[in-house]
Order: C-alpha cells, then sequence, then structure tokens
C-alpha cells in the first residue's frame, strides 16, 4: 500500500462530497479527505464528552440530553428540533360550522389557581455579619468562606467581555444564557430553491407544462440530498396550507403530495417532526367539510364528483398516517398509540358524518394495523352497525355514496385480520362449515358487515373475527 494513501477513514468522503454539491462547491479528493478527517473528529469530541456527562450521572446508556449537553460544552449549534418531557395531545378545533382542524395540543394555565395561590415566604431582613477569612494565611473551615471545589470551579468563569460561555457550563453554573454561535442561516440557492418548490406546487394551472413542472418539483424533494435545513420550513408551509386552504381541494392534495415527498426523502432525518407532520393528515383525513362543498351535499349538482375527490384525498391522508406511523413509531414510542387513539375517538362518536367515521377507521387501522383493528373495531362494530350502518342504509339514494364508501372502508380494515394473521384460506368442501360460521360472525359484528362478510366466503377471514370473542 503506498504511503500516500493515509489513515483509513471511517467518515465516508462522499457525503462531504455531497454536501459540497448541495451547496455549489467542487472540491477536489484532497479537501475531500482532510474534511472527512475533520469530520470524524469532531463527532468523536462530542461523542467523548457525552460519555463523561453519562458516566457522571452513573448511567450505563447514553441518552439525548448527554448529546446536548456535549454540544453545548464545546459551543457547538445545537440540533433543530424539539423535545417534550411529557407526551403530547392532538387537539381539536372549529374554524366554521363542522370544520375541525387538529394541532398539537399546548398544556392551559389556569389563571385563577395561579392568582389565588399562596404568596411565597417573605425574605429575612438583610444582616451584616464579621467572620475570619484567613488566620495567617489560613483559610478556616467554617460554612462563610468557600469550599476547596467551589474556589477551583470559580477559576473556570468566564473573564471579561470575550469569555467562552462555556467554561461557565464546565464550572456548573447553571443560570448562564447559551446562545449558538452560529445562526441558522440559510443560502440564497436554498431560499430560491424553496421559494420556486412553493410556486410550482401552488400553481392549479391545468397545463401540461405545468403539471410536469408539478411532477418535478415533488420528485426534486423526493430524492435531493441537500433539503435538511429546509426540512423546518417545509414541515410548517404543510401545516399552514392545511389550516388556512380547507376549502380548497387541490392545495389540500398538494400539500399531502408534498407531505408523501418528504417522508420518503431517505436523506432527511424526520424523527422529530413527526408528530408536528402528524397533524395536518389527520386534519385531512377527519375533517368534515374538505373543499368548497360539505359531504352532505352529494345530491346537489356537481357534488358527487367533489365527494369523490373528498375521500380520495382521506385516502391519501390515511396511507401517509400509515407511512409515519411505521417510519417513526420506532422511535417514538407514544406516536403509534397517540395517532389510534385519535381516530379511534371520532370513530366510536356516532355523531360524525359517513365522511369523518370513514377517515377515522381507515386512520385506525394505518396507524394501529390489524392488531387495532381487532382490539378495538370488532368488539364495538355491533352497536356501531345499529347506531350508524342501518341507519344510514334506511335514508336511501341520497346518502348512497356515503353509505357504502363508510361500509367498504370498514370492510378494508376488517379484511387485513386476515393477511395480518396469515391464516390461510379455506372453503366449504375440507369440513369448513362457512354458513354456520357466517352466521356466527353476523350475530358478533350485526347484519350489514355480517353479510358482506358472508359473501366473502373466507374462512380465514371468518376464523380471526370469532377468535376476538374470547377477548371480551
Amino acid at each position: 500500500m503506498a504511503a500516500s494513501d493515509g489513515p483509513k477513514l471511517l467518515w465516508n468522503p462522499d457525503n462531504v462530497r455531497d454536501v459540497a454539491d448541495a451547496i455549489g462547491l467542487s472540491l477536489s479528493d484532497e479537501p475531500l479527505r482532510v474534511l472527512a478527517q475533520d469530520v470524524e473528529y469532531r463527532i468523536g469530541q462530542v461523542i467523548v464528552e457525552a460519555l463523561r456527562f453519562m458516566r457522571a450521572a452513573s448511567r450505563t446508556t447514553l441518552t439525548v440530553q448527554d448529546m446536548s449537553h456535549a454540544l453545548r460544552v464545546l459551543d457547538v449549534e445545537p440540533l433543530y428540533g424539539y423535545e417534550s418531557t411529557r407526551p403530547l395531545r392532538y387537539g381539536e378545533a372549529s374554524l366554521g360550522p363542522g370544520q375541525p382542524l387538529f394541532y398539537i395540543d399546548d398544556e392551559e394555565v389556569d389563571f385563577e389557581k395561579v392568582i389565588n395561590a399562596p404568596l411565597p415566604k417573605v425574605p429575612r431582613d438583610m444582616s451584616f455579619t464579621a467572620h475570619w477569612l484567613a488566620v495567617e494565611g489560613v483559610q478556616p473551615s467554617i460554612p462563610q468562606n468557600p469550599t476547596t471545589a467551589e474556589t477551583s470551579s470559580k477559576d473556570l468563569l468566564p473573564k471579561g467581555p470575550g469569555a467562552n460561555p462555556a467554561l461557565a457550563a464546565l464550572a456548573g453554573n447553571d443560570n448562564v444564557s447559551f446562545r449558538p454561535s452560529v445562526k441558522h442561516v440559510i443560502s440564497k440557492e436554498l431560499i430560491l430553491y424553496f421559494d420556486k418548490i412553493q410556486a410550482a406546487i401552488l400553481d392549479d394551472d391545468p397545463d401540461e407544462e405545468k403539471t410536469r413542472l408539478r411532477e418535478a418539483a415533488l420528485e426534486s424533494v423526493r430524492s435531493d440530498p441537500g433539503l435538511h435545513q429546509l426540512l423546518p420550513y417545509f414541515v410548517n408551509f404543510i401545516t399552514n396550507q392545511v389550516t388556512h386552504h380547507l376549502d380548497d381541494l387541490f392545495v389540500l392534495g398538494q400539500m399531502m403530495e408534498l407531505a408523501e415527498a418528504v417522508i420518503q426523502n431517505p436523506n432527511l432525518f424526520l424523527d422529530p417532526y413527526a408528530s408536528a407532520l402528524s397533524a395536518p393528515v389527520l386534519t385531512c383525513l377527519m375533517s368534515r367539510k374538505l373543499g368548497s362543498a360539505a359531504p352532505d351535499d352529494s345530491s346537489s349538482g356537481g357534488g358527487g364528483d367533489t365527494l369523490r375527490e373528498q375521500y380520495r384525498l382521506r385516502e391519501l391522508a390515511a396511507s401517509l398516517l400509515e407511512m409515519i406511523a411505521r417510519k417513526y413509531g420506532a422511535t417514538n414510542a407514544l406516536l403509534r398509540p397517540k395517532l389510534t387513539r385519535t381516530c379511534l375517538k371520532h370513530f366510536l362518536d356516532p355523531t360524525r358524518s359517513a365522511a369523518v367515521l370513514y377517515g377515522a377507521i381507515s386512520g385506525v387501522a394505518a396507524a394501529g394495523g390489524p392488531e387495532a383493528v381487532r382490539v378495538l373495531i370488532l368488539p364495538n362494530m355491533k352497536s356501531f352497525d345499529a347506531a350508524v350502518l342501518q341507519p344510514m342504509h334506511d335514508r336511501g339514494e341520497a346518502h348512497a355514496v356515503d353509505y357504502e364508501m363508510l361500509v367498504g372502508g370498514i370492510m378494508k380494515a376488517i379484511e387485513s385480520l386476515a393477511r395480518g394473521a396469515g391464516i390461510p384460506a379455506a372453503n366449504g368442501v375440507n369440513g369448513v362449515n362457512l354458513s354456520r360460521e357466517a352466521e356466527l360472525v353476523t350475530e358478533f359484528v350485526g347484519p350489514v358487515i355480517g353479510q358482506r362478510i358472508a359473501r366473502l366466503g373466507n374462512h380465514a377471514l371468518n376464523r380471526a373475527i370469532l377468535e376476538v370473542r374470547h377477548l371480551e
């Protein structure tokens, strides 16, 4: 091996080349190798500092807080994103009659409790006393004098206007306000790119060239490796557009397409933003009114096409919810139960419209999977059949589309049980009495859904449903 090859690097120089290409720089092999060595050294330095914090806390597991403390000590720009010490909840606000909007619910502070809280104790009056600082050059060990540890830590305190604030953190001073030395500065090229993406996605011109431009913009977001700094801006853009354009199906559809492109980009670290991105997806999934016409206006002229567009949007939102729960459920243990619980609450409310119920059952199946359908949906299916499906069926043709879509969504969720259980299908030839199974299934889930399941003649599905009876 030639001596000029140098030591073998753990950090791949191709990553440095990708970042350089993203900002418009062209680097030769030698600068790439030097930069890769520096990145490798800096990462090792951060890990060593984090391990010191871990050992100081008498732990054997490295946590996110250890890395944050290490970055603060080394005077490095903190990571973007946020974390919460309490579980996040999704709230629901109404922008108009029957027009809900989902958001991350913040804790409310009761001013009455704060005002009526007892006052703190009055501090003692100021007093002066004298004590010996030193006796013949020796400091006496009395409470008024600082200890040896405190004296040594004060030597690390920053002195002068240009002192490093990280020294105060090393000294254990918690009152030091840490300000990042580097602001979140985005290059002009990225700003121009973000503006072009917004303009292309929101252009509803049906011209073929404009359509290709929209597809090219989404494909760029789906595959471009240099969009790390724009990630919080994309999430905020999607949330704002969904919040203010619930009456525009085109904008909502484009926002869901953009969210899908962001999620599918393998170069973006989206874990800190998974909860924030779920809020607009839930809004498009379970909002009562999407577009200019309400779901109940299908009998009016042109309402049928609008209604179908709404259900297509809800199907897209359900697929996005499944992607979010599957990709980020491992790193965020509360994400999947939180999404499933939000959808289940709307599904168990019989006052909701058929479109909202369709979105809710699709959300439960997407976020919770077959196990959520088995444990949460099937035990409540008989009462839901009697309270919602049968009255909707009796209303006639005016609500035929909503009825069929809702029943189809429930059947799609229930059919996932057979696929998830991995039970082989069988027919009535090999000793399986499908008619008897159909009667038991109809008795368990209700006549509307029971008859639909009986038409399938799927022994695996019947068996999976009947096993749920033992859970009650």
